[in-house]
């Protein structure tokens, strides 16, 4: 059997910052409608219950396996058929597009939460040590 080519949402030692239209003036907890976990939802609690342990791979996968309801057993699998296509990374999550959520990558890819009104987001906005890239905007310029 061929093994699948595999690609990354992975960045190390970067920082997304808030999508610039984004509408959040703050880091908002995504609202929950009806009993359905949104992505944003899944992404939130993942990233923000455990800063720093997961990958970006490990939180896309993780959200697209809640929302299709594997079996712990299928889980290997299914993500390397997840990521033998491209895949959005973070700059496309609705926390970093709408909900005011800037995510930094540290050295080994793991990634924490920071709200666009913290001070965690002033300072890896401006590191020179950090890649910073924008969150990938709602509506074309």
């Amino acid at each position: 059997m061929s093994k699948l080519k595999t690609h990354t949402t992975n960045y190390f030692d970067t920082f997304i910052q808030v999508a610039e239209d984004s509408p959040a003036k703050i880091g908002e907890i995504p609202p929950t409608k009806g009993s359905e976990k949104s992505v944003a939802n899944i992404q939130f609690e993942m990233i923000s219950e455990h800063p720093y342990q997961y990958t970006s791979d490990d939180v896309i996968f993780q959200t697209y396996a809640t929302r299709q309801g594997f079996e712990k057993n299928e889980l290997a699998a299914e993500r390397e058929k997840f990521f033998s296509k491209g895949q959005p990374c973070l700059r496309a999550s609705p926390l970093t597009k709408r909900y005011g959520w800037g995510v930094h990558s540290n050295s080994e890819g793991k990634v924490a939460l920071y709200g666009r009104d913290s001070e965690e987001y002033e300072k890896y906005s401006a590191d020179d040590k950090v890649d910073t890239v924008k969150a990938m905007r709602s509506k074309r310029a």
